[in-house]
């Protein structure tokens, strides 16, 4: 029986008993674990690894990374064993609404909005900005109009605008369209970062890595809550539960996988990109295409500007993805109005909450600046992995008995070691950041008990 109130909570056999989605499962492990490479390898690597380098860490930005994977890899940890034990969508949403009441629930999933909407805008924007650098290298370059902000002086960020909608476009066709377009992304960027490290590994100079500390242990963890944005994405797998053949075990696997072999591929550029070009200079916008230029390898380097625009289209993918499932399961569950658990008989995917949602985007990137949008979407993740981990020790204290495909490995310890780490991490982050994003949890309560609590499936 459901409980009542503000923390009544769905079983899992409820939550498990989707019925007839509608979505179709065709999703195989491979294709998961690209489906995280596409989210994790994007801005993180092209666009932060700089900013991080020269503001943050110095040389010891390997150990930033490092510092942030961990994070990941006790949080990823525990996503797994939940996304085995609940796999449908909703991802740390429907993992807290079976733990720890539908407030959490409702407070998780609009945290998650949050993380995929303003990454997403972000990501657009740094792919607009790419974008017309290689335009401009044709000499077919926009004018300042198009691709600034009202805010900026200009009259719209059209690139980013556009790629909003037919990245939309795409993932509205179909998940298994979708899943192909991801595929050959990931595998274009991974070739690109492979042609970096070829390119770069012979001219490395040991001597640019001392001082190796240059802002102390201080600056390795403020690099970790800089660079954390680089991480965003492993967690949209879990979304993609109900589109899984095997989701059991082909959820976990494709979680973390996707993080271990990012994670390598971020300490290794991190290591050798510090190791070309000397930290302070690195506080550019293409951090990884001003290293090769550094070094005089100007075809690699424009090629390099080629494989950020496809790195970051497969991250906006999964990022709107993730974004469109967690709306999908929290309109299912009544939280949310119904029009955006509607699934299209054709495609078989929520068309029109993709295109209402992607329409929001859209406008946000082409009108709206976007500023320390890396650490306000960093927040909102570190705080759902937080959420995670405890929903992971209530449920293993309430239903022990449960059938758990995988299990996080020593539990509590795990979990309590990804609260700390997370904890860490958000205090790191500036206070400005902070406060937004309690501005933003408090209007999610406001909508909360004007509408949700009263429209829920669980209400009496």
């Amino acid at each position: 029986m459901a409980q009542q109130g503000l923390w009544r909570t769905k079983s899992i056999e409820q939550a498990n008993d989707t019925g007839e989605s509608g979505l179709h499962r065709a999703l195989s492990g491979l294709d998961l674990t690209l489906l995280g490479i596409g989210a994790i390898i994007g801005a993180g690597i092209f666009v932060l690894t700089g900013i991080a380098a020269a503001t943050k860490a110095g040389p010891a930005l390997t150990l930033s990374f490092v510092l942030a994977g961990l994070a990941c890899l006790f949080a990823a940890l525990v996503y797994a064993e939940f996304a085995s034990t609940v796999p449908v969508s909703g991802s740390a949403y429907t993992y807290s609404y079976v733990t720890l009441g539908e407030l959490g629930a409702w407070i998780i999933g609009w945290d998650l909005i949050l993380e995929y909407s303003v990454a997403s805008a972000a990501v657009a924007i740094g792919w607009s900005g790419y974008f017309n650098r290689v335009l401009s290298g044709i000499g077919l370059g926009l004018p300042d109009v198009l691709t600034r902000t009202p805010f900026d002086g200009g009259w719209l960020n059209l690139p980013a605008f556009l790629i909003i909608l037919g990245v939309s476009g795409i993932l509205a066709l179909g998940i298994r369209e979708s899943s192909r377009f991801n595929n050959a992304i990931v595998v274009l960027k991974l070739g690109i970062i492979a042609l970096f490290l070829v390119a770069a590994i012979p001219q490395v100079d040991t001597t640019n890595w001392d001082p190796y500390f240059p802002f102390g242990w201080n600056g390795v963890v403020s690099g970790a809550g800089l660079i954390f944005f680089a991480y965003i994405g492993f967690d949209a797998v879990s979304t993609a539960a109900e589109e899984a053949r095997n989701p059991q075990r082909d959820i976990p696997r494709g979680i973390l996988g996707s993080l271990v072999i990012c994670t390598l591929i971020y300490i290794i550029v991190a290591a050798v990109l510090t190791g070309i070009v000397p930290y302070a200079r690195l506080n550019v916008p293409d951090p990884v295409a001003f290293g090769l230029e550094h070094i005089g390898a100007h075809t690699a380097a424009g090629l390099i500007s080629v494989g950020a625009i496809a790195g970051l289209s497969s991250v906006l993918l999964v990022l709107l993805y993730g974004q469109s499932r967690i709306f999908f399961a929290m309109s299912r569950d009544g939280l949310l109005p119904p029009v955006f658990s509607q699934v299209h008989p054709r495609f078989r995917t929520p068309v029109r909450v993709i295109m209402v949602t992607g329409s929001l985007v859209a406008l946000v990137a082409g009108f709206m600046p976007i500023q320390q949008v890396a650490e306000l979407v960093n927040v909102g993740t570190l705080s759902a992995f937080i959420m995670v981990s405890v929903a992971v020790m209530v449920l293993r204290y309430t239903r022990p008995e449960l059938h758990r495909p995988f299990r996080t490995p020593w539990v509590p310890l795990v979990p309590l070691l990804a609260i700390v780490f997370c904890g860490y991490l958000i205090a790191s982050l500036d206070a400005v950041t902070l406060w937004r994003f309690v501005i933003w949890m408090a209007l999610g309560l406001v909508i909360y008990f004007l509408y949700a609590r009263h429209h829920s499936r669980l209400a009496p």
